[in-house]
């Protein structure tokens, strides 16, 4: 059952509120979703969980991410077998594993850890292989077909683990200078990870701890957060059609012809990547955010009015087609 990261070196171009509303489209169509928010921000679990719940699942019995790897990263133990979450009560099959602000202490463990790990020594593969492990259990007792990693916006040694662990990833972009920059080395550092991973697996010769591959499969991208012009070709204001024009090279050049030769790239029978753009939502996000409601949802109930009822409800066209491109991928899930 496949497991999709969420990434980009940048920060800021909407990579939560994507999967967040995908998620929700896949799970209309049957489809069972694991959400683990490793992002420790936490955006993705705010948008699903009140304050009062987020905040009873970072409590030592709670069900966070970092609670989960905390044995593993004391070396008490290793990961505990916590249930993910089902927090919609409209949407019975997602799950989410919350995100926590002290995950972040995970990052050192790993860190200190990868030398050895490659070394072949048993605890520091088990620390490098809890976030995969523990996915992999949840995917199992909970009958999981896809599963959704939300990542912070970095190259550190947790985006290292989840990326290792992925079958699959996707890159959302913004059309700015800054979120083209941050995609500029993702291909050479994924090459890198690959190689320093089938290190682990080439040493480790005990089949009872599980090593993930550690090559993922680039599906492709979604340029998200510009302002809608009608008129133009990419149906962009100037601005960002500038940069949107960009990103396909960009795309090409630091990913596609990076992965290639290691077979990481999805191959669409167009030859391209591009699985779709999502505009500036604007007013619909806060709305959304606060009911804790895909924008597809929320009506009159919600506090929307006028225009933005119909607006919010023609939403899930431009998040439909993504996600029937994410089943094409995987579609025998």
């Amino acid at each position: 059952m496949p497991i999709i990261s969420v990434f980009n070196n940048k920060g800021g171009v909407g990579k939560t509120t994507y999967m967040y509303h995908i998620a929700h489209v896949l799970a209309k169509k049957g489809k069972r979703i694991l959400l683990v928010d490793l992002d420790s921000q936490c955006n993705l679990s705010a948008y699903c969980l009140s304050f009062s719940k987020l905040e009873s699942e970072w409590n030592i019995d709670g069900s966070s991410i970092w609670n989960i790897v905390l044995p593993v990263a004391t070396g008490m133990g290793d990961f505990k077998k916590c249930n993910p979450i089902q927090f919609s009560k409209y949407y019975k099959n997602i799950f989410l594993v919350p995100g926590d602000i002290a995950f972040s202490n995970f990052e050192d463990q790993l860190g200190d850890t990868w030398t050895r790990a490659r070394g072949g020594d048993e605890r520091s593969i088990r620390v490098q292989t809890a976030i995969y492990r523990y996915i992999k259990w949840a995917i199992s007792e909970f009958n999981i077909d896809i599963t959704m990693l939300d990542l912070g916006p970095n190259l550190g040694s947790i985006n290292r683990c989840a990326l290792a662990s992925s079958d699959f990833f996707i890159v959302p972009m913004a059309p700015d200078l800054f979120s083209i920059r941050g995609s500029e080395n993702l291909g050479n550092k994924l090459l890198l990870w690959g190689n320093e991973w089938s290190q682990c697996s080439s040493i480790w010769k005990d089949k009872t701890i599980e090593i993930p591959s550690a090559r993922p499969v680039f599906i492709g991208y979604i340029t998200q957060k510009y302002n809608i012009r009608s008129r133009s070709k990419d149906g962009m204001t100037k601005g960002w059609g500038e940069f949107n024009s960009k990103i396909d090279c960009t795309i090409m050049k630091f990913i596609v012809e990076k992965l290639e030769s290691t077979n990481q790239i999805y191959n669409w029978e167009d030859g391209k990547w591009k699985l779709g753009q999502i505009p500036n939502l604007n007013s619909l996000i806060p709305y959304s955010q606060k009911v804790r409601k895909p924008v597809f949802d929320c009506g009159s109930r919600d506090g929307l009015t006028g225009a933005h009822i119909s607006r919010a409800r023609q939403s899930i066209n431009i998040f439909e087609p993504i996600a029937n491109k994410i089943i094409m991928v995987c579609p025998n899930n």
